[in-house]
């Protein structure tokens, strides 16, 4: 198991495993054109050249990220995949000079144990006024917005 930067083959692979959890709500879809836009950020852990889970690092500010799209593959669940994500993220996080690191989530129990703890979105103006005022479930959010300090 290896975690590295996504390349463009790795974007059909990193679409179509966020859509499997979009379609369950889960997750936010996220469109090839998005991912591709925003391949820079985004990681991938692959077991025998096959993608089994990725995430993105997006930075919101001048010391904020964001831990975005953090999917892992059905059939590798509960094998320490997401924390691994999440901990390469958080290194890179450290190494750009990022001092906050957020997620919006479902999986409040996930991040808490990877560090996080609950924030009120109202502290977090960057990310909503860069992403939230476009998204779908902008009245009616119901994720959870949770924060590590680095």
């Amino acid at each position: 198991m290896h975690i590295s930067h996504a390349v463009t083959s790795d974007v059909k692979d990193i679409h179509a495993l966020i859509q499997h959890f979009a379609e369950k709500g889960l997750v936010l879809p996220r469109s090839l054109l998005s991912i591709y836009q925003h391949l820079q950020c985004m990681y991938v852990a692959k077991e025998n050249d096959q993608i089994v889970g990725t995430a993105g690092l997006h930075i919101l500010g001048h010391d904020l990220g964001e831990v975005r799209s953090l999917v892992i593959s059905p059939d590798h669940m509960g094998k320490g995949i997401g924390r691994m994500l999440v901990d390469h993220i958080t290194n890179e996080a450290i190494r750009l000079g990022v001092k906050r690191l957020i997620s919006f989530t479902y999986q409040i129990e996930f991040f808490q144990k990877c560090g996080f703890e609950i924030a009120e979105k109202a502290t977090l103006p960057e990310k909503v006024w860069i992403d939230c005022v476009n998204c779908p479930k902008l009245d009616c959010c119901d994720e959870t917005a949770m924060i590590k300090y680095l």
